[in-house]
């Protein structure tokens, strides 16, 4: 017996350091001035990531509704590092793929791709591995959005094309269609309601996670990355409708005794009418942030259903204030959890 047991110790020894897949680190940079900030570098080193993608445009229709323009743009005060590749971002508007022509939508793909280009020079680089959509499509506007997904394709020389995915996306596959990419990145945050009052996190929750994936996520015809939060914010309430984000806020103004009165679950009504804040006395503001918990536990419950070897983990995003909350080793398990 003890001898079988010697002889089964190097098997299982071989099961237990048995690779999963490899997960990359990599961040959204969502600000409109990109600068070196030594935290920012700090993570993007420590973490390993050698991908930053920066939101480099809106795509919106002007102030007399006949022109589609890009919005804040993104602007350069420093080059990125060398070690770092860029992937562009460009949002677009729903309401300015709608009563598009095939004509003026291959127009747009060009200028996208025209203004990118100049984007990714001024950010010091000569060129980019992948380029990627962000629209929130719907029945509506899903045909023009995937016929300039199509456009822009020849226009990337052999680029990676890839979309953001919401989780209604991935349950109402039938409604929603595949969009013609390369890759798709599943956006696992902002899945409640922000607006519903009550104590809910509608930045990440697993139990809504879980309505929306599951099997759904295993069958999902296209490569997938992941994207997770990193952020929080203060969401106001006036007679239990609501109001607004407070941009101002932050959770140490919630703990200031003279100015809010903790209610339990992560909810403070104002003593007082607070204008600083955008505030009224009763209001109530519900504090919601990503935990490092819960993004062990998306990551955990993730890994059962993607079917691929490799993927990309987008942390949202890339700014000092936030990473603050979290250290280096909190994101290497979530990342280790996706394997």
């Amino acid at each position: 017996m003890r001898r079988a047991i010697f002889l089964l110790l190097p098997i299982l020894l071989m099961v237990s350091c048995k690779p999963g897949r490899k997960v990359n680190n990599a961040f959204y940079y969502w600000k409109t001035v990109y600068r070196q900030n030594a935290t920012e570098n700090a993570f993007l080193q420590k973490l390993q990531s050698r991908r930053l993608y920066v939101r480099i445009m809106d795509v919106d229709m002007d102030d007399a509704g006949l022109n589609r323009v890009p919005v804040s743009p993104v602007s350069f005060e420093n080059k990125l590092p060398d070690t770092i590749a860029i992937v562009p971002v460009v949002f677009i508007v729903n309401n300015a793929l709608r009563g598009m022509s095939q004509i003026q939508l291959t127009d747009l793909a060009r200028k996208i791709v025209h203004f990118v280009d100049g984007k990714v020079s001024q950010a010091g680089k000569s060129s980019y591995p992948e380029l990627q959509m962000d629209c929130d499509w719907t029945a509506e506007t899903r045909d023009n959005y995937f016929y300039l997904l199509t456009q822009l394709k020849p226009l990337l020389q052999h680029k990676t094309l890839s979309a953001t995915l919401r989780l209604h996306q991935v349950k109402n596959l039938h409604n929603s269609g595949v969009p013609p990419v390369n890759r798709v990145m599943l956006m696992c945050y902002n899945m409640g309601n922000l607006r519903k009052y009550g104590d809910q996190n509608s930045i990440i929750e697993l139990s809504e996670l879980k309505k929306y994936l599951g099997d759904n996520l295993s069958s999902y015809p296209v490569k997938m990355d992941v994207g997770l939060p990193l952020f929080s914010w203060a969401v106001a309430f006036r007679d239990k409708v609501y109001i607004g984000i407070a941009k101002r806020i932050n959770f140490g103004n919630l703990n200031a005794q003279d100015k809010f009165q903790s209610q339990g679950n992560n909810l403070y009504a104002a003593k007082t009418d607070l204008p600083e804040y955008g505030l009224k006395k009763n209001d109530v503001v519900r504090w919601e942030s990503a935990p490092a918990a819960d993004l062990c536990s998306a990551a955990g419950y993730l890994s059962h259903y993607i079917r691929q070897d490799t993927l990309n983990l987008i942390w949202f995003h890339l700014d000092e204030p936030v990473l603050k909350n979290y250290t280096y080793d909190e994101l290497e398990k979530t990342g280790y959890l996706l394997r």
